[in-house]
């Protein structure tokens, strides 16, 4: 089978990762649709498995969590009617912890927006931290019971609950794509000594924007949206980990995994090729050739 050269491999994941649809991939690399999604698969496997073995221990200090949607194959009003009852998953809900002073991805898990995936986010966070740390996160109900299952009081967690006005009656139409406006926030301590004044989701939130522009597939209307929940997941994986260890912060001037301490250089997109190939099964030894003796007509 014909294997694509690293340099090839490299530049289509460094499409991917950089707001590149897959049908634009296969325009301006010439591979194919399927040779796209493939490496997709691939490296987002690998990525996601260098990701849980290697960012635990992390010292952090403050972590804020947040939620960003997006969806597979119909929007969950349309599932009863889609054409592929298979794929049809609806609403899907990319959940997300980072670190407020190296801006570093923590965790990820991609689903529904209940309290199951809420306990899953936290559960995978405590098994990377290495320290106590000040939570926040947004008012969804959900964080309440996850955070005190996963913690317990092992943890300073305070919620940043935003309020919204009613919205004029012209403005209802473009409720569509933007909530209400924000007429103010409050903040509820509800488990141990959280500071104040860095009650805060303001980078988990700029993160979600991160998300929007590197991968087509959160675009808004438009037709790039994920057709499989697997894809979307792989895709994630893969952009995770080219924000932590590839793609330098503007602010840092560093990757987030170089300021986290997870990570001594800057990494390219061949290192992600890297991890690939190293993930791949090795062809095995060929026997020898034997010659096949001829049949009996009998």
């Amino acid at each position: 089978m014909k294997k694509l050269p690293a340099s090839d491999r490299a530049r289509i994941l460094h499409l991917l990762c950089e707001g590149s649809s897959i049908r634009a991939v296969t325009r301006l690399t010439g591979a194919s649709k399927n040779t796209v999604i493939k490496l997709m698969i691939d490296a987002g496997k690998a990525c996601a498995a260098y990701h849980d073995e290697h960012v635990r221990g992390v010292k952090s200090q403050r972590v804020q969590c947040d939620e960003i949607w997006s969806f597979c194959y119909a929007k969950a009003k349309n599932v009863a009617t889609a054409k592929r009852q298979d794929l049809a998953y609806g609403d899907i809900w990319t959940w997300t912890a980072i670190d407020a002073d190296n801006k570093l991805i923590l965790s990820w898990i991609v689903g529904g927006r209940d309290a199951d995936f809420a306990l899953g986010l936290m559960d995978d966070l405590r098994l990377r931290l290495a320290n106590r740390v000040q939570l926040t996160t947004d008012g969804h109900r959900a964080y309440l019971e996850a955070v005190e299952e996963a913690f317990g009081a092992e943890v300073d967690y305070a919620q940043l609950v935003k309020l919204y006005g009613a919205p004029p009656a012209e403005a209802q139409a473009a409720r569509r794509y933007s909530p209400s406006d924000c007429v103010g926030s409050r903040k509820d301590k509800i488990t141990g000594n959280p500071d104040p004044r860095h009650i805060s989701t303001s980078y988990s939130e700029r993160h979600n924007l991160t998300i929007r522009m590197g991968m087509r597939r959160f675009t808004r209307l438009t037709n790039a949206f994920s057709k499989k929940i697997e894809n979307h997941a792989h895709s994630v994986a893969l952009f995770m980990t080219y924000y932590n260890f590839v793609r330098i912060h503007s602010t840092l001037r560093v990757t987030p995994a170089m300021a986290a301490g997870m990570a001594h250089r800057l990494w390219e997109v061949s290192d992600i090729v890297a991890l690939l190939e190293a993930a791949e099964p090795k062809p095995g030894k060929r026997g020898p050739y034997k010659k096949r003796e001829p049949k009996n007509s009998d």
